[in-house]
């Protein structure tokens, strides 16, 4: 090209992006409802295991938010069925699905801070694992 004319990308360089970022956006959407989706099942199998045997998680003393293993598992196992379902929504592109991410997530972050007493490593995996996908959801602009 002659002097003076732009060049379509530089050289050796990658060309520039022609999404305008909707690639991101969509990159971010599908890792939230996949990560909704093994949250979920890991929150069902918790979930089993808690309903299955009481002796599985560790016993706490006098905690504010105390209960049963098997009403943690109960709650765990339902969690996980509603953030299953969501997350596979959001993959399906359901409109409802984006806002429905954000709430269960931010209601299973505060259930697993709740555990934190029972499993205390898993606890903040979790919590970790549900800011990601509020981070994601909420950042997405598709």
């Amino acid at each position: 090209m002659a002097p003076g004319h732009a060049h379509a990308h530089h050289e050796g360089g990658p060309p520039p992006p022609t999404t305008g970022g909707a690639g991101w956006a969509t990159a971010g959407t599908m890792f939230a409802g996949v990560l909704l989706m093994v949250v979920g099942v890991l929150g069902m199998l918790q979930g089993i295991v808690g309903i299955a045997e009481d002796d599985v998680y560790g016993v706490i003393g006098d905690y504010v938010f105390e209960f049963s293993v098997t009403s943690w598992g109960w709650i765990h196992l339902v969690l996980g069925l509603v953030l299953v379902g969501i997350g596979w929504g959001i993959l399906r592109g359901a409109v409802w699905a984006k806002a429905g991410g954000v709430a269960i997530a931010s209601l299973a972050v505060i259930g697993n801070f709740i555990w934190l007493p029972y499993q205390p490593v898993w606890g903040f995996i979790s919590i970790a694992l549900g800011i990601l996908v509020i981070w994601a959801l909420c950042t997405t602009t598709d």
